[in-house]
């Protein structure tokens, strides 16, 4: 057929897959006369390629996808260096062209912003209260750092350190925080100690009396059976305070240096809690003096080892010591 054939009733114009025609289309009303534009070259027919759609309105991107399958396509890695790009044909009323003369221009995307994470622990506190945790961290950790220093020189054997501050970490130490090595010792102790007490009581009537022996360490020892968190009183006040007074005396009990009577004071004061405790002195008795005494008894070996101790029990009593009158009017307050 002649390719320049006028006899044919055929219309010349866009195919029905979008190829491009002859400019002029009378039968198309609604479409209005596009002017000439000299921006826009001549693109001459490619009758070899009439079976292919047009791409005239899009860039020559042979090695990117289109911007619809960009979009499409979730697999694609969002990239924050670099904006999503793509190029559409926009035609004079706005919208995506289908003519021929439509614009081509590039739209860039918004680049996505990245969320933050929260912030948490002391970051997310203010400046303020940051710097207030961190003066308290710091006050904690110099406070561990001297109780462990302390600890130390107490444990150490005897060094100039202890020589010139012994009292000052004796203080520290003393009663709260002493070690007690005992049970880790070549010769562990092998005694059990029982710390027991009686008062001369004046009665209302004007007598003295005396009461009987009072087992201070077996009511300690009733008060820890059974009981899962037992108090710091309970198990170490007197027992620690008994090894201060025997380890400040001789044996004929008189006291080696200042902290001699102060374990004296330091264990009548605990006689008159207890005995008040028991209600030693009665109605309207007052104690007026009070006797220590300790009943030793050795620990029985055991069977396998064919040691043989005694089992009769020691006693070692001390003298008698006057209540102080602030003593008496505590313990009735």
């Amino acid at each position: 057929m002649d390719a320049y054939d006028t006899g044919s009733d055929a219309r010349q114009g866009r195919n029905e897959q979008g190829g491009r025609g002859a400019p002029d289309r009378p039968d198309r009303p609604d479409q209005p006369d596009r002017p000439d534009r000299p921006d826009q070259p001549d693109r001459p027919d490619r009758p070899d390629q009439s079976d292919q759609p047009d791409r005239s309105d899009q860039s020559d991107r042979s090695d990117q996808p289109d911007w619809q399958d960009q979009l499409d396509r979730p697999d694609q890695p969002n990239r924050q260096d670099q904006p999503d790009r793509w190029e559409a044909s926009v035609g004079r009323d706005g919208g995506l062209g289908e003519a021929g003369g439509a614009d081509t221009r590039t739209v860039t995307a918004a680049p996505r912003q990245a969320t933050a994470a929260p912030r948490t622990g002391v970051s997310a506190l203010s400046p303020r209260y940051q710097v207030a945790a961190v003066v308290a961290l710091a006050a904690v950790a110099v406070a561990v750092c001297a109780h462990i220093g302390l600890v130390f020189l107490h444990v150490a054997p005897s060094n100039t350190l202890t020589k010139q501050h012994g009292e000052a970490v004796d203080e520290w130490v003393f009663p709260e925080f002493e070690q007690n090595w005992k049970l880790f010792a070549p010769n562990p102790l092998q005694q059990n100690v029982s710390v027991q007490v009686r008062a001369e009581v004046s009665t209302a009537d004007g007598a003295i009396r005396t009461t009987g022996w009072y087992d201070l360490s077996a009511e300690d020892g009733r008060g820890i059976d059974g009981n899962p968190l037992p108090s710091h009183t309970q198990q170490n006040e007197l027992r620690r305070a008994w090894d201060f007074f025997v380890a400040t005396h001789d044996s004929d009990d008189r006291a080696v240096g200042l902290r001699g009577t102060l374990s004296e004071t330091y264990l009548r004061r605990i006689a008159v809690l207890r005995l008040d405790r028991n209600d030693a002195a009665g109605p309207g008795g007052v104690v007026e003096r009070v006797q220590y005494r300790s009943r030793t008894t050795n620990v029985e070996p055991p069977s396998w080892s064919g040691e043989k101790v005694s089992d009769r029990p020691t006693y070692r009593e001390l003298p008698w010591w006057p209540v102080a009158a602030r003593e008496k009017e505590g313990d009735a307050a």
